[in-house]
Parts: C-alpha cells; structure tokens; sequence
C-alpha cells in the first residue's frame, strides 16, 4: 500500500506520539514504601521482589551493640529510579547498590535507596547496607502486651520478631509476603553459639570469637528470621522418621525444664509430616531460652524458639506452623488465624493423636468457657485488627472453625484438605478466601454459611 503525503505526515506523527507514551510508560519511578497491608501499611515494599538475604552480624553481649552487613539479592519487578527498606532504629554508614556507593536518606523506619543507574525491570540487582547500633525490642499491645524483637538476656539474645520486628535488626522487605532464602553469619564472643535458620554450614573459633554460618535454602519470611546468642546445651540427630534435629536449650533451664524437647519434637515433627503433609524444611529442632519476662514462643521456621518451655502443646502448635504460618504464609496479616487458628487446632489433633480427648470435646471445652457475653464473641477471627490480632479467639475460634468444618464436611474430606492445602501453597503464601474454595472443592459443599457464621460474624454462635 502507498499512502498519501498528508497521510504519510500524519503517520510520523501518530509514529512519534506512540513513541514518547511507551518511553514515557517506561521511564523509571520510585518503588512503593510498602505492599499496602491494612495493618501495617508501610511494611514490605513495592517495585522489587526480594530473593536471597546475606547477613553478616556480630554481636557485643556486654555492650549491646549489632554491627551489620546485610546484601540483598532481588528482582526489579519495574523500572526503579528508586526503591525502600524497612529498617528501625540503628545507624546506617553505607549503602552500595550493585557493588556502587548508593544515596540515601531516612523517614522513620522506610530506607529510601537512590542507585546511580535506574535498574532495570526483571533484572537481579543487590543492595549492600552497613550499620550497627543497640537493637531495641518493640512493645504496645500487639504481642499479648509483651516485648518482642531483639531481647537482651543474660548471656546473649533471644530474637523473635513477629510481626514487625525483623527490620530492627536488618533492613529488609519486612513483610510475609516477600519471602526469599538466607545466609545468616553469626560473629559473638568465644564460648557463645548462635542459633539461627536452616542448616548449620560451619561453627569455627578465630581468636576470642565464634564464628557460625547458617543456611535456610527454602523460602522465608522475614520476621521468621532469628540470630539467637547465647550459652546452649546442643543435641543433634534425626527423627525416628528420618529428619535432621537441632536442639540447643539453655543449661539454665536444665532443672526446671520438665518437658523432653528433643523428644517431643523428634515425635511431633514425623507426626505431623503424615497429617499435614511433607516436612517442608531441611531440619526440625528448638531453641530454648532462659528468657521468662519474654512470655511468648515463636515458629522460628525450622526450628522454632521458646522463652522457657511450658509444656508439650506449646512444642506441638510451633512446630504445626511449620506447616501453616512458615511454609504457607499469610498473604495480608489480617488472615492471621490461617496460623494460629490451625495451630491450636493441631493442639486439639494431638490430645486426639494422644488419646487423651477428643478434638470435638476440645472443641467443647473452648466454647463452653466463655460466655455469650463475653468480650471472646466480640472479635471478627477473618479480620481481627492490628492491636487485637493475637487475641485468644483468633486461636480458639479459629480451631473451632475447623472443628465444624471437619463435623461438616467428615473426616475423609477434612483430612484430605489439609495436606492438599500445604502442597498447594508451599513456600507461598494465601488467603481465607483461597482455603474456603479448596474446602468447597474438596467436600462438594456449599460452605458460605459455616464459615460467615465461625470467621467473619461477632457474637458466639448456637449450636
């Protein structure tokens, strides 16, 4: 075809007018400060998708003080003229983005990164950031009123961060949703052992410092992340099932302690694995610390860490997060009963496994101890909100939910969807809606009404 002059002039126009709309669409812009979580909005962080953490630490028990050297490793999900990171409280003294000093500059706990050259989206960058300081925990009603973070005990620290805590410690994208895998190198006065994710890749002595290297080659979230120092009495070896443990419980606790860790966790973790489906991690174990105004455990993932242990349901429900909470990760923190109320519920199923009580007369119990009125009835489980998101009904409530979803829909169907549930979503994360239609699919039933009656009204239901 041949076109006109007029027509040829109006198609360089047209030509010249596409060409600055995709280089306009293509120039690069700031990444967001964070994914928008309705709890905490500012956590994680828009423009890039986090892939491997390096953390190098070392650790001055006497004085408090981190010095930090974290390199993450990402990939630029869009033309980034700029891009942030969660990080409190300590000092930063260089920032280097592919191996070239960086800007930066600082509004409360968001990093904002300036590289020399805009990257590219789809391409791998790293971001190198130093810094050291004295870790403070965080406080407030969210953790049950309790402290949490980076805690100073008396030989060391006991690091548990959930839900917003890791970015005290490393600057990070400090949000589930973000996963990606690390190396975590602990440096901390001879005589110490730092405990952390994974695999222990090596422990060596080098003058007055221990030096350990640990590896987690599966996908993590961040405020799973742990760094905890102190003197540990270490037992390895494996399951009856096969599966790697490390143990380290602090040698102040030997007396007090009246629960076997390593065993309890050797037999939970090969029980689990047939109920809930594969262990997904690459070693089980427990950290125990002598830490009690700490007042919480947390599901560390591969090896989950207790301020002192209270009993054998304490071991049981951390470890069942490996499964719901570590491996498959709430995707917005308002799911948060996606973990704790499946966690309890797997209190119930071992009582059960034990032949103690029944998971239906553990249903029972939990519902008859609180009355009508009670403030318990007052908390929307599918959206507990920020300062409530850890109160006792989005445990117990939530493991009622799965109570009568398993009378509903029976025991062939319900144990078939939780294994079904974990090998979907493995090393990912999902939502309530995303587990009510695999329930719908699983059992062949209509489940609205269930679960708008158990997770998304107040007030107690009749049965």
């Amino acid at each position: 075809m041949k076109l006109s002059r007029p027509a040829r002039l109006g198609a360089v126009a047209t030509a010249a007018a596409s060409f600055f709309v995709v280089a306009a669409s293509s120039a690069p812009t700031p990444g967001a400060a964070g994914i928008g979580d309705s709890y905490f909005p500012q956590l994680g962080n828009g423009g890039f998708d986090a892939r491997h953490y390096d953390l190098g630490i070392a650790y001055d028990p006497g004085s408090g003080r981190l010095d930090g050297r974290t390199t993450l490793t990402a990939r630029a999900t869009q033309h980034l003229s700029s891009f942030d990171l969660d990080f409190q409280q300590l000092r930063i003294t260089r920032v280097e983005v592919n191996g070239r000093r960086a800007g930066f500059t600082r509004h409360g706990d968001e990093v904002t990164i300036t590289p020399r050259d805009a990257l590219r989206k789809g391409r791998n960058f790293t971001v190198t950031v130093t810094y050291g300081g004295i870790p403070k925990p965080l406080g407030g009603p969210i953790v049950f009123g309790s402290k949490y973070g980076w805690m100073k005990t008396g030989d060391g620290v006991f690091v548990g961060c959930e839900p917003n805590a890791a970015s005290t410690w490393f600057p990070s994208s400090d949000h589930p949703s973000d996963k990606a895998t690390y190396d975590i190198r602990i440096k901390a006065p001879k005589g110490l052992t730092g405990v952390s994710n994974g695999r222990l890749v090596s422990t060596y002595d080098r003058g007055g410092s221990t030096y350990t290297h640990w590896r987690e080659s599966r996908p993590m979230a961040t405020y799973l992340a742990t760094a905890t120092i102190g003197k540990f009495d270490v037992r390895t070896g494996r399951t009856p099932g096969g599966i790697p443990v490390y143990v380290a419980v602090d040698p102040a606790l030997k007396n007090t302690n009246k629960v076997d860790v390593y065993g309890v966790t050797a037999a939970a973790t090969d029980y689990w694995s047939k109920v809930f489906g594969p262990y997904p991690f690459e070693e089980t174990g427990a950290i125990v610390d002598d830490l009690p105004e700490a007042g919480f455990s947390l599901e560390v993932q591969s090896k989950p860490i207790y301020s002192g242990v209270r009993s054998e349901t304490t071991i049981v429900h951390e470890l069942a997060h490996q499964w719901f909470g570590d491996s498959v990760s709430v995707a917005r923190w308002k799911d948060i009963w996606l973990n704790e109320g499946f966690a309890t519920y797997a209190q119930w199923l071992w009582a059960e496994h034990q032949g103690t009580r029944t998971a239906h007369d553990s249903f029972l119990a939990a519902y008859n101890s609180q009355s009508a009125d009670a403030a318990f009835w007052k908390i929307k489980v599918a959206d507990p909100q920020r300062d409530t998101m850890f109160a006792d009904a989005v445990y117990d409530r939530g493991a009622m939910t799965l109570q009568m979803l398993r009378e509903r829909i029976g025991d062939r169907a319900f144990f078939k969807l939780l294994p079904t549930w974990t090998r979907l979503h493995r090393y990912g994360n999902a939502d309530t809606s995303d587990f009510i239609r695999l329930a719908e699919r699983i059992s062949g039933q209509q489940l609205d009404d269930l679960f708008d009656t158990w997770l998304f009204t107040t007030g107690k239901p009749s049965l």
